[in-house]
């Protein structure tokens, strides 16, 4: 499978970049990391704009007479249903010459909506003109739900970091025998599978075990650094009460600016990511550009990233996830990197990644994919 060096070159532009789209609203986690690779491949090729669209349909009109486009693209910023969003890809790609960045490749965690997903991501593919997505994992992901093969979809272009280097922090609450909150900080949309309901189970265990053997734990919080996803205002409810029945506090920020929500993630607390199922995480990012070494939950992605940005995140299996609590909270040295720990690819490299494969793909035809 082909991925995307990280390593920063003299970027060879062969054509003029693709007009770079933005759909949706701009606090959606797709379009915040658009923006920042399209301000990234301006400020490395001035010849780049950026176009922002608050839904398909103005996309459209601002496509008239654009040669080439560049679009990243979930289900649910394109449509309400799977096939509204393929009806509005299609769309824009029959009025440009569209490349694509897709993002939440179908898999199986998607349950009942797995199959419309797959044919909408398969519709995706066929519309455009060549596709990237942001991880190995991704590519794995096409080839076992959509059908695809790397051929097709040809290019890994990994998230790019904010910054290359980890800042220097401190941690207020690392004093040794100090009485401490146990806090573990979970940062994010609110949804099932998240994560919420094994940290609070863990967490209420690890505070159990760390009493036991005559450590001085007091509070133990989950706080939720986000709010719940549309539609899953009662998530927040039932963990309240699992948490109230595991004597744990469950804490919610609600939707942050950015300032507050950097802010949050570095209070002190033990950063965790917990769900299994993602195909790419900006989150992961969030807490590396804030100094933090997260828990990760393993996976194939956990894996991928752990060996794309070396000593950033701490691995763990879910049966596990008590003792690895207990030891951060024993050692909250563990909850942060070491400044100047390389986090790159940074958003420079990202920016040079697609500027190499625009250069590659410009007018060399549509690359379909094998019939499903």
């Amino acid at each position: 499978m082909t991925q995307a060096p990280h390593c920063t070159t003299m970027t060879q532009v062969i054509a003029a970049p693709p007009r770079l789209l933005m759909v949706g609203p701009q606090h959606h986690g797709v379009v915040q990391y658009a923006i920042d690779v399209a301000d990234a491949v301006v400020a490395t090729d001035p010849r780049a704009e950026r176009l922002d669209a608050p839904t398909p349909s103005d996309a459209v009109h601002l496509l008239d007479g654009v040669a080439r486009a560049h679009v990243h693209v979930t289900d649910r910023l394109f449509g309400r249903s799977p096939e509204e969003a393929a009806d509005a890809v299609e769309r824009l790609a029959d009025v440009t010459e569209l490349t694509v960045t897709l993002h939440d490749i179908p898999q199986t965690s998607d349950g009942r909506m797995l199959d419309r997903r797959i044919a909408a991501y398969a519709r995706f593919i066929a519309a455009a003109h060549a596709t990237a997505v942001n991880s190995r994992h991704e590519q794995v992901l096409a080839e076992e739900f959509l059908g695809v093969s790397a051929s097709v979809v040809p290019y890994a272009i990994p998230l790019g970091s904010r910054i290359a280097s980890a800042p220097a922090t401190v941690d207020g609450a690392s004093q040794p025998g100090a009485v401490r909150p146990l806090t573990v900080l979970i940062a994010g949309f609110i949804y099932p599978g998240k994560g919420h309901a094994a940290a609070i189970q863990a967490a209420s265990r690890a505070a159990e075990d760390l009493r036991a053997t005559g450590h001085q734990v007091a509070d133990v919080v989950v706080r939720a650094i986000g709010g719940p996803s549309a539609g899953h205002e009662a998530d927040v409810l039932a963990l309240e009460t699992e948490a109230r029945a595991a004597e744990v506090s469950f804490e919610v920020t609600g939707y942050l600016d950015d300032a507050a929500f950097t802010a949050q993630i570095s209070r002190p607390g033990i950063p965790l990511a917990a769900h299994g199922h993602v195909s790419a995480s900006r989150s992961m990012l969030d807490w590396v550009e804030a100094g933090r070494r997260p828990l990760v939950v393993d996976s194939r992605y956990a894996a991928e990233m752990d060996q794309l940005r070396p000593e950033t995140m701490v691995r763990y299996d879910p049966s596990t996830l008590h003792a690895e609590l207990a030891a951060a909270w024993l050692d909250p040295s563990r909850t942060r990197l070491p400044a100047g720990r390389s986090l790159r690819p940074a958003l420079p490299d990202t920016a040079s990644a697609y500027l190499d494969w625009w250069g590659a793909t410009a007018g060399t035809g549509r690359h379909r994919p094998p019939t499903l």
